[in-house]
């Protein structure tokens, strides 16, 4: 999906000009890899823009970089007033994505991350649904990839680092070659684990059901998380199960959930329709409480909205 360009980018503390925003060649995480990030977003509302959970995203972003032994040079509190001067300074009154990345730059070369200089940058634009408006109302079709998600003890599957999406991207461009519009991971021991960059949901006989994260090696969602709240406080059983690849072919619904995707309905997985091949009407109850949730209509979770003053 194309980025419109915004107006400023904040870098290690400064608002630089978007097409100055700019890193050298030899910057150390463009090499190896080690940098941790995050996706935001915030919703127009009828109070001023509101970033949705904000502190629960730099939270786990700075969780990341410890993963990682990256020492980050600002702390929580500066770079939530950096994410909401990024939303301020740009205009975004009506909502926008938001990239907050943690990288090595340049000053270093090697396998050893330790002595590299540690940059910080919130990057901002207005960008749709990532998985596309059809596939919000009328669900998406996904293939179980042939590639697996990482092993915990391989690659640190907690953390939201930057070279592990090498894995989703292979997923993610076999999906769309096969003529899908998403992918689904199975963990190394056959397990289904995530999506490319979203979060698994299946309903069987009115539950609502979703893997562990830590057991299946997916990156525990905060969508995910405020998606179970919903969906218990709309009444429906939420557990974390493990979940084979012909429990979302048996399903009764299933749907996806990530910042950027939102609440997406899958209808269909390996070519089998998930129920009737339409959003389920749990799935559309859910989705529907959530966007009026981060559009600030719904006093219950109103604590999720960080206001833009």
């Amino acid at each position: 999906m194309p980025i419109t360009p915004t107006e400023k980018i904040w870098m290690d503390g400064e608002l630089v000009d978007w097409a100055d925003a700019k890193v050298h060649v030899l910057t150390h995480t463009m090499h190896y890899g080690s940098g941790v990030f995050e996706g935001i977003r915030a919703y127009g509302t009828a109070n001023g823009v509101a970033v949705f959970r904000l502190r629960e995203h730099i939270e786990r972003l700075l969780d990341s970089a410890k993963v990682f032994l990256i020492d980050v040079p600002f702390t929580l509190d500066q770079l939530i007033e950096a994410t909401r001067e990024v939303v301020r300074v740009n205009g975004m009154n009506d909502g926008c994505y938001l990239r907050p990345l943690v990288y090595l730059g340049y000053g270093e070369m090697g396998l050893n991350p330790l002595p590299c200089p540690v940059n910080v940058s919130i990057a901002a634009w207005p960008w749709g649904s990532y998985l596309g408006d059809d596939g919000v109302a009328n669900g998406v079709s996904v293939k179980v990839s042939s590639w697996r998600r990482h092993d915990a003890n391989a690659v640190p599957t907690a953390a939201k680092g930057t070279g592990m999406y090498v894995n989703s991207s292979l997923a993610k461009v076999e999906a769309l070659k096969a003529g899908y519009d998403e992918a689904i991971l199975l963990s190394p021991d056959g397990r289904v684990s995530e999506c490319t960059g979203e979060n698994v949901f299946v309903v069987r006989r009115g539950k609502v059901i979703t893997p562990h994260s830590s057991d299946s090696g997916a990156l525990e969602g905060i969508t995910q998380d405020s998606v179970e709240t919903i969906a218990a406080d709309l009444g429906f059983p939420v557990v974390h199960e493990p979940l084979i690849r012909t429990d979302l072919y048996t399903a009764d619904e299933a749907f996806l959930t990530g910042t950027a995707a939102e609440v997406v309905p899958i209808r269909s997985v390996d070519d089998r329709p998930v129920g009737d091949g339409k959003p389920g009407p749990i799935t559309k109850e859910i989705q529907r409480t959530y966007f009026a949730t981060v559009r600030g209509e719904v006093d219950r979770y109103k604590d999720w909205l960080d206001y833009v003053e």
